[in-house]
């Protein structure tokens, strides 16, 4: 069967030969094959369940497997676009374009998206995904620069007083 894809004004020819096989069997090969930590079958399950079904779940799995192995950021985000476009009350959409964001180094629109997915739905692993970035403190003047050297002096000393504090009930020191 041949069949050509259009992804971002780029048309892909995909041929391959499929007997009686569904676009969610494919999917679901795919998603063993990632956990058998096999990416290249499960990139090539996944790019043929998205040429035969233009799921949402398909495009925004695609995305991810694209980015970790091929490196298409571009692809892999204009892919989680489209499934947040066509649903986007399902965070594990906003998971997925997260973390190629965060394969592509950039945290800001990571942790930005994460943050999105929150509002639409409590997802324990975009709330797992956030907890690994340090949160910095609130500045102690707000409206001076974090590099300005009078709030460094005063974080220090507020931070040492926290932890002074703390020594002082006994509780324990993060």
């Amino acid at each position: 069967m041949n069949r050509q894809i259009r992804i971002n004004g780029d048309t892909m020819k995909a041929s391959f030969t499929i007997s009686n096989i569904e676009a969610g069997e494919l999917f679901n090969m795919g998603i063993i094959s990632l956990k058998n930590r096999d990416p290249i079958a499960a990139l090539d399950y996944l790019e043929k369940a998205v040429i035969l079904e233009r799921n949402p779940l398909y495009c925004s799995t695609l995305a991810i497997c694209l980015a970790k192995e091929k490196g298409d950021f571009t692809l892999a985000v204009s892919l989680c676009n489209e499934a947040i476009k066509n649903d986007p009350k399902n965070s594990l959409h906003f998971l997925n374009l997260g973390r190629v964001h965060l394969l592509a180094n950039q945290k800001k629109n990571a942790i930005r998206i994460f943050n999105l997915g929150l509002r639409y739905e409590k997802n324990q692993n975009i709330t797992a995904e956030l907890s690994k970035f340090k949160t910095r403190r609130m500045l102690p003047i707000r409206f001076l620069a974090r590099e300005n050297p009078i709030n460094k002096f005063l974080g220090k000393i507020t931070y040492r007083l926290e932890l002074s504090k703390k020594a002082f009930l006994g509780m324990p020191a993060q």
